[in-house]
C-alpha cells in the first residue's frame, strides 16, 4: 500500500511539473527569420504570431510575392525553433523517468 502512495504522490509531483513547464512554455517568445533578417516573426509559446517586421526596402510592387514567401519563411523559422525549445523542455522535464522511446508528450 505504501508502494501506492508513493506512486500517487510521484504522479502528482509529475502533473505539478507537467503544469509549470507548460506556463513557462506559453511565456516563450521565439523569433524566425528570412531573407537575411529582411522578414522577423515573433511567436509565442502558443504559437500567436506577436510581432512582424519587414525591412522597408522590401515594399515594392513588384516583389508582393517574394515578401509573401518571406514571410510565411519567417514564421516557419519561428515554428521550427519553438517547436525543439518545446521539446528540449519536456526532455529536460523527464529526464530519468522510464518512458518508452518514442512517446510524446502531452499525452
Amino acid at each position: 500500500m505504501r508502494d501506492l502512495m508513493g506512486m500517487l504522490g510521484k504522479a502528482k509531483e509529475m502533473q505539478e511539473k507537467f503544469q509549470a513547464v507548460q506556463e513557462e512554455i506559453a511565456a516563450l517568445e521565439i523569433d524566425g527569420q528570412a531573407g537575411g533578417g529582411a522578414v522577423k516573426v515573433t511567436l509565442s509559446g502558443r504559437f500567436e504570431m506577436k510581432k512582424l517586421d519587414i525591412d522597408p526596402s522590401l515594399f515594392k510592387e513588384d516583389d508582393v510575392e517574394i515578401l509573401e514567401d518571406l514571410i510565411l519563411a519567417a514564421h516557419n523559422d519561428a515554428k521550427a525553433k519553438l517547436e525543439a525549445a518545446m521539446q528540449q523542455k519536456t526532455q529536460e522535464m523527464t529526464a530519468g523517468l522510464p518512458i518508452p522511446p518514442g512517446m510524446k508528450l502531452p499525452f
